[in-house]
């Protein structure tokens, strides 16, 4: 019961919203363009990045936890925070190998959850 009590319930409604308009987004990506599902990805994890980059999407991860860190946007976020880290840490090559250490996990759980979907799932083209 105390698990309960404990809960920040204002938090996790923030994250379900601001979780939510980003699947919304990208649901009226899918439903009105004509852009794969790849393309729609980068988009996600390239605004991310960017956001991160310039450090507005911190604002975001703030007001929202899970709900902002867990989309693919989060992802960019994070690989933007790990290349500026490197950098700091390692100088030019960190830019390169601060963004992939901090997402390792998150490429892990994306390789291997992609393998399994990819075993249960029957692909079909997208009508153009």
């Amino acid at each position: 019961m105390e698990f309960f009590q404990t809960l920040d319930y204002m938090m996790l409604l923030k994250a379900f919203v601001v979780g939510g308009l980003i699947c919304i987004v990208g649901q009226i990506l899918i439903d009105k363009t004509k852009l794969t599902s790849a393309r729609i990805l980068v988009i996600f994890v390239t605004t991310g990045v960017i956001l991160g980059g310039l450090g507005i999407y911190k604002y975001l991860v703030d007001f929202a936890g899970s709900g902002a860190t867990v989309p693919l946007t989060g992802f960019g976020n994070a690989l933007a925070k790990g290349a500026i880290e490197g950098v700091k840490q390692y100088g030019f090559i960190g830019a390169f190998t601060g963004g992939i250490t901090a997402a390792a996990g998150g490429i892990a759980a994306a390789v291997f959850f992609g393998y399994i979907a990819a075993l249960i799932a029957k692909p079909k083209m997208k009508k153009q």
